[in-house]
């Protein structure tokens, strides 16, 4: 949804700014009953974790996983209603971190050309920003204040390791039947998530398909390796 041909100096404080992209929604260890949403800085391994609330973590997880609810969500109406009176989302901005807070912006380009701002929730802006296509930004002081480096993510992909170590441990790991049918009860699971509109559900068991189809996919290969060997 972003245009190229709009001047490049809309937005503000664009100076000193660093772009980011949406990573990953977890459980939050520190705020029950909330989520981090973490956010990676494109050009260089830092990460961001915000608190966000379990709706808007919905909201940015169904988006990240390509999930299609079958009515439009709160975002999804935002999205609709913007292009009905022709505005253009520019990018969104995360310009303050203040007593635990982060405040957030969205830049707007009307149908004369008129830029608007308008403060957001960063939560609402990044769902937001999401369903748009467009950048998200921050400052380099507030990646420096409340960021952390990949060496520290290195506990959660280890974690991850571990997962799929369990799996492949399993009696049906190499099992490609036992898998296929996994993948079926998977996929109905999945859709009756989506017509439940339970989002959050829906989110793990597409992680799961992801992982199903890795395994699959690796064993055919394997097995085409060993055929033309």
């Amino acid at each position: 949804m972003f245009d190229e041909n709009f001047p490049k100096g809309f937005g503000s404080r664009r100076g000193n700014r660093v772009e980011l992209r949406v990573m990953g929604v977890s459980y939050s260890q520190i705020q029950s009953g909330a989520y981090a949403l973490i956010l990676a800085e494109v050009a260089g391994p830092m990460r961001l974790p915000v608190v966000v609330g379990g709706m808007e973590a919905q909201s940015i997880a169904i988006k990240l996983e390509g999930i299609t609810p079958p009515r439009p969500m709160t975002h999804d109406l935002f999205v609709s209603l913007m292009q009905a009176y022709n505005f253009q989302l520019v990018d969104a901005f995360i310009y303050k971190f203040e007593d635990g807070i982060f405040s957030s912006e969205l830049t707007f380009i009307d149908s004369a050309g008129k830029e608007v701002q308008l403060d957001a929730r960063t939560s609402d802006a990044i769902a937001i920003a999401m369903r748009c296509n467009v950048p998200i930004f921050t400052t380099r002081d507030i990646i420096n204040e409340t960021g952390f480096t990949m060496e520290a993510a290195m506990d959660a992909a280890d974690a991850e390791i571990a997962e799929n170590a369990d799996w492949k441990d399993s009696p049906d790991a190499d099992d490609p039947k036992a898998l296929t049918e996994k993948l079926k009860s998977l996929r109905d699971a999945l859709s009756k998530a989506i017509a439940d509109e339970a989002y959050e559900e829906a989110s793990r068991l597409s992680n799961e398909i992801k992982k199903t189809e890795t395994r699959i996919t690796s064993m055919s290969d394997g097995k085409n390796r060993e055929n033309n060997g």
